[in-house]
C-alpha cells in the first residue's frame, strides 16, 4: 500500500472527479489516494463515483474553502 496526492484546487465540476479517476488508474487496490479539491459539489461527486467504481472514502474533511478526500483504492478497477 502506498500513499499518493492529488491537487484538484481550483478545478470546477466534473474535472475533480475526471482527475481523480485519471490518478486511480495509475495505482493498485489498497493505494491510499488524498484528493484536494476546492469545488463544493466534489463534497458529493467524488463519494458518488468511489461507490460506483468500488472504491472506499475513508475520510471527508471540510476546511472551509478546500475540501480534503481520503480514498482507498478497490480491485475493481
Amino acid at each position: 500500500m502506498s500513499r499518493h496526492r492529488l491537487d484538484a484546487r481550483r478545478l470546477l465540476c466534473p474535472m475533480p472527479v475526471i482527475r481523480t479517476q485519471d490518478k486511480v488508474k495509475d495505482l493498485a487496490p489498497g493505494d491510499i489516494l488524498e484528493v484536494l479539491c476546492s469545488d463544493p459539489g466534489a463534497k458529493a461527486d467524488i463519494p458518488a463515483w468511489c461507490r460506483i467504481n468500488g472504491h472506499r472514502v475513508v475520510e471527508i474533511e471540510d476546511r472551509g474553502d478546500e475540501l480534503r478526500i481520503v480514498i482507498e483504492v478497490g480491485g475493481a478497477q
